[in-house]
């Protein structure tokens, strides 16, 4: 399948920055079952300083900040082709060895909610896949999708007790969980083009863990399904903080305003 992307941010401040620096991760990923085959990047009110490939193979553009700049526009647009792997990634590649994603985070920490996740999982069935895909479906149960419940910063032991989410605290529930079964999991970051729209107004999450004998395979807990040709893989990492599109600072605005208009569909 063949999708056009276009993914615009605008910050529009009462007061001018004196300075500010944004990190983009907002670069799709070559992989199998994904080909980029366009993709640039225009920024207003500001330049992109330099361009860097981190420990997860996210392409890392650092833009800053015009000094007098009371509107910011960044936007990116391409096209990238897919295909139908049944979620399924593959071997591990990149310059982070695969025991690094079993590591915890401030997002992701195990507690007595990802411990109630897990009773009797391990039971359930002898098949990894069949199990991941069992605890998918017992997050969303006990965090049903309702959004303005939780924050960029909800960990996932939080959202758990709050008793609803987003894509981004079901990615963090899921790893939680995933890295206490014994798999290396990862966060991602990317696009998915849905069947009732063309706009959108913010991006998507979810989950990768590493089974043995098929690598890396997804799970979107949002939507109850591994990843199929509507999904693009953006950034990936350890949690939210390290696949987020867009982080950084500025000094000297006010009254920051920020608007994101994502548009993806069918070439």
């Amino acid at each position: 399948m063949k999708l056009s992307i276009q993914h615009t941010t605008t910050y529009r401040f009462a007061a001018p920055a004196t300075y500010g620096l944004q990190q983009l991760r907002l670069t799709p990923k070559n992989h199998n079952g994904q080909s980029v085959g366009s993709w640039q990047m225009d920024v207003q009110g500001g330049k992109i300083e330099t361009q860097f490939t981190d420990q997860h193979r996210n392409t890392v553009t650092l833009v800053s900040l015009a000094a007098d700049a009371m509107d910011v526009t960044i936007t990116c647009q391409g096209t990238v082709e897919t295909a139908d792997n049944a979620g399924v990634i593959g071997k591990h590649a990149g310059f982070a060895p695969l025991w690094y994603y079993q590591r915890s985070t401030a997002l992701t920490r195990t507690g007595a909610g990802v411990r109630g996740l897990l009773k009797g999982l391990q039971q359930e069935s002898d098949d990894d896949v069949t199990r991941l895909h069992t605890l998918s479906t017992r997050i969303l149960s006990a965090v049903p999708y309702e959004i303005g419940r939780t924050q960029s910063g909800t960990d996932a032991e939080e959202a758990i007790t709050i008793g609803a989410g987003v894509c981004q605290d079901h990615t963090h529930i899921f790893l939680a969980a995933a890295r206490a079964m014994g798999h290396p999991a990862r966060y991602v970051s990317g696009y998915l083009m849905m069947d009732d729209r063309v706009h959108q107004d913010a991006s998507h999450a979810w989950a990768e863990a590493h089974v043995a004998g098929l690598g890396w395979v997804g799970f979107d807990v949002s939507n109850g399904i591994s990843p199929d040709p509507r999904y693009v893989r953006v950034a990936t990492g350890l949690d939210y903080a390290e696949a987020a599109p867009i982080s950084g600072l500025h000094y000297g605005a006010e009254g920051e305003a920020m608007a994101v208009d994502i548009q993806v569909a069918q070439q």
